[in-house]
């Protein structure tokens, strides 16, 4: 797909990263990415370049960008109101809760979404504009951008498309835009430790895309995130509650998951410091969990005992489990070669002391697990039972 903006709107960087000895350089090249993995295998060349080579004593990631000139920005343009914002992947389980909490905190927000044959009608209930594009078709993007100051990027791909596609040509595409339309702040929504990942498509992706950012000279927040509580509801919760089988694993990962709520609150709290531009910041839970560990709180909350299928972690590779709990990698397990991060003793958490003081944040507002699966258990049991009582009354006849 060929990222063409009209020559004076095109913005350049490049980047390259070699996992092998950490040295950086800068060239300019044709928007690629690029990894080495396995020999012989050329996929796709197009503007965005692909390139698979078998290796195994060494990983390289070159990831480059360039448009044909340098970004211009264009003055005088639409005065923008700091309140106005645009976000990206609004319909996701994140997306939806940063348009939630931008709405009750009086942001005027504009959602970019796909056109597609369900509407997001909640979004506009809520009192939010939506408007069409599409990250894949870069002509889209622009007129999406014309008075908004801020981005929130929260957008992935689809399971079924490459995931170059979105998470890195449409991302490269909306920042070149961004850029060049005087987007004066971009959020961007990361995952944990992708810079220690080059063999997993979508961090190394992520971590690119992180770079291009930087390079790009838009003012930005990074925000890597180790995975969301709502996840852990259709893994486990509900196939409790069903007596359906849950599947386990004998992996020593650990994952602090997060309440998408609490991100949300944290990301304006952020986005509203002016100490925070430029920063990468890591969001983590209170505690980080092993599934056996989420399981037993599910059995105990639940109070039946789980049907927990256990499958070594070697078989399984763990991915379909693990990716689940990121939105953005959404039953796109099959293509993630999560094995090799979740076969060694991982931690998917990070101290968030520092990231408390920065943002001013009590970090007992911060909703833990057992809080959260407790007000999901509770609800549901309710309902369940209220639900048991009205169909007990509907068998009387009178």
């Amino acid at each position: 797909m060929a990222l063409r903006l009209p020559t004076q709107l095109a913005t350049r960087g490049t980047f390259h990263h070699h996992h092998n000895n950490n040295s950086k350089s800068t060239t300019t090249a044709a928007l690629s990415w690029r990894r080495t993995l396995s020999p012989d295998t050329p996929l796709i060349h197009s503007s965005t370049s692909l390139t698979t080579k078998k290796s195994y004593v060494q990983q390289m990631v070159t990831c480059s960008a360039s448009g044909s000139t340098q970004a211009v920005n264009l003055a005088p343009g639409t005065p923008v109101r700091p309140t106005s914002i645009l976000v990206v992947g609004s319909t996701g389980t994140l997306g939806r809760q940063i348009v939630r909490r931008a709405l009750d905190e009086g942001y005027d927000v504009r959602c970019l979404v796909r056109p597609r044959p369900a509407p997001a009608d909640f979004l506009r209930d809520w009192g939010a504009t939506v408007v069409n594009a599409d990250l894949s078709k870069p002509e889209t993007i622009p007129a999406t951008l014309v008075g908004i100051h801020t981005i929130i990027d929260c957008a992935t791909g689809r399971p079924e498309e490459p995931i170059k596609t979105v998470d890195w040509e449409g991302k490269v595409a909306l920042i070149q835009c961004a850029k060049a339309m005087g987007i004066q702040k971009y959020v961007f929504f990361s995952i944990h430790n992708c810079d220690k990942h080059p063999e997993v498509p979508l961090m190394e992706i992520k971590y690119c895309t992180e770079k291009f950012l930087q390079d790009s000279g838009l003012p930005h927040i990074t925000i890597r995130l180790c995975g969301f509580m709502q996840g852990l509801i259709g893994q486990y919760a509900v196939p409790i509650l069903e007596e359906k089988s849950v599947w386990g694993t004998d992996a020593p990962t650990r994952i602090a998951y997060m309440d998408t709520q609490d991100i949300a609150r944290l990301t304006f709290i952020a986005l509203r410091n002016e100490k925070v531009n430029g920063k990468l910041l890591t969001f983590a839970g209170p505690r980080a969990w092993t599934t056996q560990e989420v399981i037993a709180l599910c059995e105990r909350l639940a109070g039946q005992d789980a049907n927990v299928t256990t499958v070594p972690v070697t078989i399984l590779r763990f991915t379909r489990q693990l990716t689940r709990f990121f939105e953005w990698t959404n039953d796109v397990a099959d293509r993630l070669a999560f094995s090799e991060v979740l076969t060694s003793d991982t931690v998917f958490s990070a101290p968030m002391t520092e990231t408390y003081e920065l943002l001013s944040v009590d970090a007992k507002d911060i909703v833990s697990l057992e809080k959260y699966l407790q007000d999901y258990f509770t609800n549901i049991l309710k309902k369940l039972k209220d639900i048991k009582a009205q169909s007990k009354q509907t068998d009387i006849i009178f």
